[in-house]
């Protein structure tokens, strides 16, 4: 599903975050990356949504080279994948129906699909009873759950996540990654950031450990 071959990524000023990784998740596995502060973790996931694109290699998803990809295609690379980024990027002005039907509008689907896809997604994280609720009234961990619906109401094959639980105390952690596991049992893809040592400490899945750029082996 997910396949990096040789892949590097050196930013403009020099700075070498990606040195030839290569990676393989297979299609419906759920998996982690970790790595000291530094180590290349936002670079990789960025690299995977084509926010980011590579200096050299290969990146497939689904069998596809999206570094080839030409500008008009990447909206619909990215209808393929759900990202929960670190810092929220929630929309503080709309409320929480607003916040998960914005992608949706951007993607032109059909506005008489939206409300059912909106609330459904909505409900996958417990927070339909919310859905006229302003995001400044929420918890840290419902702002999360908040960002998960947004991520996967346009029902994505890949779910990605930069440091989902970093801000929050380890009761919301464990119902955040409860939500992910949720996922990954009805054959979506999984790939979390993080550097939670607790969270690590009680994975049942793959750990991917990027070290100075490198993923170690």
């Amino acid at each position: 599903m997910i396949q990096f071959k040789q892949v590097s990524k050196r930013f403009p000023d020099g700075y070498l975050a990606l040195n030839n990784v290569d990676l393989d998740v297979g299609a419906g596995e759920m998996a982690f990356l970790t790595g000291h502060s530094g180590a290349g973790k936002s670079t990789l996931l960025k690299l995977i949504a084509a926010i980011e694109h590579p200096t050299s290699g290969v990146i497939a998803i689904n069998g596809h080279n999206i570094v080839q990809l030409k500008p008009a295609a990447l909206p619909f690379l990215r209808r393929k994948i759900g990202f929960v980024f670190q810092d929220y990027k929630l929309l503080f002005d709309r409320n929480v129906y607003d916040n998960v039907l914005l992608p949706l509008q951007i993607s032109g689907f059909d506005s008489k699909v939206v409300a059912s896809r909106v609330r459904a997604a909505l409900d996958k994280v417990g927070l339909l009873k919310k859905e006229k609720a302003m995001p400044v009234t929420l918890s840290g961990g419902e702002r999360q759950r908040l960002c998960i619906a947004r991520a996967v109401v346009h029902r994505p094959l890949v779910l990605i996540a930069d440091e989902p639980t970093g801000n929050l105390d380890m009761g919301y952690a464990r119902e955040i990654m409860a939500i992910f596991h949720a996922f990954h049992q009805v054959g979506v893809t999984v790939l979390v950031a993080t550097h939670d040592a607790a969270l690590l400490k009680d994975a049942q899945y793959r750990i991917l450990f990027l070290q100075q750029g490198k993923l170690a082996t």
